[in-house]
């Protein structure tokens, strides 16, 4: 990435927020533009549900700074002679549900055939950069709370093994297909300091570049990690996903005290996450009303650490 042309814009905000979660171009004085593009693998068997599942992923950047969708653009590789054109219209089906649950529309897109199927979306709404929610607020006492589970990575591992079943996941599979909507409109109506969506880095690689980008330790609680049932089990065993080990070996020098955690736990942080909920850095006076109002809204809510003084980007493992 050094090697390409270096942008500096006035208008393009996202160049001077490290680590964001999307390019973001002010428009004016109260409206930014803010994109983002994501598309993978199907991670489950069912058509609708890989459909439903990517397209919340990639709305997922939007709502960690805030935003509010408008468009979503569909992009499709797929095996037109291996696969029944069906399949194809189930994808995009739960992709469009998603993006209308968004508050969006689907405005086209563009297909290639390929041998292995790829969804996703090229995503862009709206925020107010006055009050878009960045990585670069956390303050030391900040509460810091997870909205969904971890451990998506290793059931879909499990998945494609053959070890679990989509009955077995099916409650990964919701948390999955679940908007961060909900989750964002709370964060903005309370008023928090930080935000990152949890994905392909995992716990520990989102939350040491929010750290980076805050120029503070982060303190996580080991020991009060969520995790979707079967999770912990399939960790046990060894199926842990090749992008989780890579996480593992780039991220574990920025940690203290792993160490002293259990191998596990360890598994869980660095799992790769698909479609993974908010990490949002709340002064500890708003905690409890953040707690309250995303409880009101049925968003998973749970406390997984807090914003301590120290090296900047480091993460201290408390066991």
């Amino acid at each position: 990435m050094s090697q390409l042309p270096h942008v500096n814009h006035p208008d393009l905000l996202s160049q001077e927020i490290p680590f964001a979660d999307a390019a973001i171009y002010r428009l004016n004085d109260s409206e930014a533009l803010v994109q983002s593009v994501d598309f993978f693998t199907p991670v489950v068997d069912d058509a609708y549900r890989y459909g439903q599942i990517a397209a919340a992923n990639a709305l997922s950047d939007l709502f960690a700074v805030g935003a509010r969708p408008l468009t979503a653009l569909n992009m499709v590789s797929f095996p037109v002679g291996c696969l029944e054109a069906d399949v194809l219209i189930k994808i995009l089906q739960g992709g469009a549900e998603r993006v209308h649950a968004a508050g969006a529309v689907v405005a086209g897109g563009h297909s290639i055939e390929d041998d292995e199927p790829k969804y996703g979306l090229s995503v862009t709404g709206l925020v107010n950069p006055e009050t878009m929610v960045t990585t670069c607020g956390c303050r030391p006492g900040d509460q810091l709370y997870l909205t969904k589970p971890l451990g998506t990575g290793l059931l879909t591992t499990a998945l494609k093994g053959e070890m679990l079943t989509e009955i077995d996941i099916s409650e990964a599979i919701d948390g999955m297909t679940m908007l961060n909507k909900a989750a964002a409109e709370v964060m903005l109506a309370v008023g928090v300091s930080a935000c990152t969506d949890i994905t392909g880095f995992g716990l520990i690689g989102h939350a040491s570049e929010m750290a980076q980008a805050s120029e503070i330790s982060l303190k996580l609680f080991v020991s009060d990690l969520p995790a979707y049932p079967h999770a912990r089990e399939m960790a046990e065993m060894g199926l842990v996903p090749a992008g989780s080990h890579r996480n593992r070996d780039f991220y574990f020098p920025w940690l203290d005290g792993h160490e002293n955690c259990d191998p596990i736990s360890l598994d869980l942080l660095s799992d790769a996450q698909t479609s993974g909920g908010l990490l949002i850095a709340v002064a500890k006076e708003k905690a409890v009303l953040l707690e309250k109002a995303l409880a009101e809204q049925s968003v998973p809510v749970h406390l997984v650490g807090e914003v301590v003084s120290g090296a900047p980007g480091r993460l201290v493992l408390e066991p």
